[in-house]
């Protein structure tokens, strides 16, 4: 007789529950790092969607274990404050105690995409410490809201255990979230410190505090009261859409025929183009989408994968940073002597827009580290894990950079930044941190590390010749001054050998004390 088998349906919740390591929660050190990084991530976004410059404050304190659980790794409360737009008290039960609930479903450019990470971070703290959270959270002119609650696994709903209406109305928005876990701080703390100087890099119009559990302060400031543009909300790409997502729009539509179904429903699709994909795919412009047979809406899906005239995607639903912050950020956190960044043009890998930013610094206060310095980033996200598999390592390797100037970027003070950006990132695994060797993303990662590596190439060989030049220099005071002492022996004065060094330093660019001219002038 053969086993009954017994099936079982779990909550979203009780899936990750039972799968941490999906969402980076596989051990104590990493699921320490990614508490604090997505933590921070939805304070950033809750500012820049507010239109601000960001205000966040991290603040990490050890705790003492409780009853039989006071063996085993330490327990920490994490508090993260924001100034960012604030939540409605119906809001908050839905937004931190459930899985899969989003703002972010929606085609358009943003820092998270799942709805996972912040509650998460939550679900973590809870199931190694069964202590509640707390969220404190106002909309300006509005009072604010407490609530203590934690989250049913079985059933993937929010169990509030205390609300509270705080005192007065509040003239500023803003969220604050408190949370305990299970961790280790002291292997974390790396990872954590180098994610926030990264953040610094990358949002140069943010205040960020951070408390570590030992009293230690870090602060970095923002240097630029300029924030980047916020990206649009867009339809989607013909290309881009799969026979699922076709047939869930046909359902949900309230176009009347299906001319109307293609421009309303799509970017960059006008009356002309929807004839034409109609015709490919043998339905009437005035049919209803409501009145598709399934055949028919096959018949659609193919027409628009084999349809070769439409537009590219439209990139408006993208907010890089931009060359100036990107490069403002670089400066603040790194104090190099030379930095370029470009901002390289809107191209398309499968139906989806994306944007390559790149930066080179050299010198300054960096120094050689015998390994590549690779700052890497996605959607404004740093990516601090499995550096040497991501697109940009590869890149970076597969170019002669003595061509440009330098021996090998092991061997010299420059440190590369990469920055993406797209409604979809095309990382190569769930925990998000690295990007896949796609062809048109590599190319234009290339194609922009090489304008900067040309203006990389322009600086050292001003700075080498410069540095040739006050060799030379030196070596012309040196027996300008013999030459004097002997002339002035021999016929009882002494040239004018200081107007000469004057004249020879003037041409070589070099001061009278005997430094450059940029030198003196503070120029770096």
């Amino acid at each position: 007789m053969a086993d009954k088998v017994e099936l079982e349906e779990i909550s979203a919740s009780d899936f990750f529950y039972r799968n941490k390591s999906l969402a980076g929660f596989d051990n104590p050190v990493r699921a320490t790092y990614t508490i604090v990084r997505e933590l921070v991530e939805n304070a950033l976004d809750a500012a820049e969607m507010k239109g601000v410059p960001p205000k966040i404050l991290i603040s990490v304190e050890e705790e003492s274990r409780e009853g039989p659980l006071s063996e085993g790794l330490p327990w920490y409360k994490i508090t993260v404050a924001d100034n960012g737009i604030g939540l409605k008290p119906d809001d908050i039960p839905k937004a931190f105690g459930r899985v899969f609930v989003s703002s972010k479903y929606r085609l358009m450019q943003s820092r998270g995409t799942f709805g996972l990470g912040g509650t998460m971070a939550l679900l973590y703290g809870q199931i190694t410490t069964n202590k509640p959270f707390r969220i404190t959270s106002a909309r300006e002119g509005e009072p604010a809201y407490e609530i203590t609650m934690m989250i049913d696994i079985k059933r993937n709903e929010p169990k509030i255990l205390q609300k509270r209406i705080l005192r007065g109305i509040s003239r500023n928005s803003f969220t604050i979230v408190e949370s305990h876990f299970e961790g280790n701080y002291g292997r974390a703390r790396r990872k954590i410190v180098e994610y926030l100087h990264q953040t610094a890099i990358v949002v140069p119009y943010a205040d960020i505090l951070f408390i570590e559990p030992d009293g230690n302060v870090y602060f970095f400031p923002k240097s630029t009261e300029e924030l980047p543009k916020r990206p649009k909300e867009s339809l989607f790409h013909p290309k881009g859409v799969d026979l699922e997502l076709l047939q869930r729009m046909v359902e949900i539509t309230n176009t009347r025929n299906m001319k109307s179904f293609l421009t309303k429903h799509f970017q960059r699709v006008g009356e002309k183009t929807a004839r034409e994909v109609l015709k490919l795919a043998g339905i009437p412009e005035d049919k209803k989408p409501s009145e598709l047979t399934k055949e028919e809406i096959l018949a659609l899906f193919r027409a628009l994968r084999s349809y070769k005239k439409f537009l590219p995607p439209d990139p408006s639903v993208l907010a890089p940073l931009g060359e100036k912050l990107f490069e403002e950020g670089i400066k603040k956190e790194l104090l190099p002597e030379f930095v370029k960044a470009v901002q390289r043009p809107p191209s398309v890998y499968e139906a989806n827009p994306f944007i390559v930013e790149v930066a080179i610094a050299y010198g300054g206060a960096l120094k050689p580290t015998g390994e590549i310095q690779l700052y890497r980033y996605a959607n404004k996200i740093p990516l601090l894990y499995d550096v040497s598999s991501d697109v940009s390592y590869h890149v970076i390797k597969k170019i002669d950079w003595t061509n440009y100037g330098l021996k090998s970027p092991e061997e010299e003070p420059v440190a590369f930044f990469v920055h993406i950006v797209s409604t979809k990132v095309p990382f190569k695994t769930v925990g998000k941190e690295f990007i896949a060797n796609v062809p048109e993303v590599a190319r234009e990662i290339e194609l922009g590390l090489r304008i900067c590596a040309r203006e990389l190439r322009i600086y050292l060989n001003r700075k080498r010749r410069k540095e040739l030049m006050r060799k030379r220099y030196e070596i012309f005071k040196m027996y300008y001054q013999i030459i004097a002492e002997v002339l002035t022996e021999l016929v009882g004065r002494r040239p004018p050998i200081e107007k000469l060094l004057t004249k020879v330093a003037g041409e070589a660019g070099i001061n009278d004390e005997g430094g450059s001219e940029e030198e003196s002038s503070g120029a770096g």
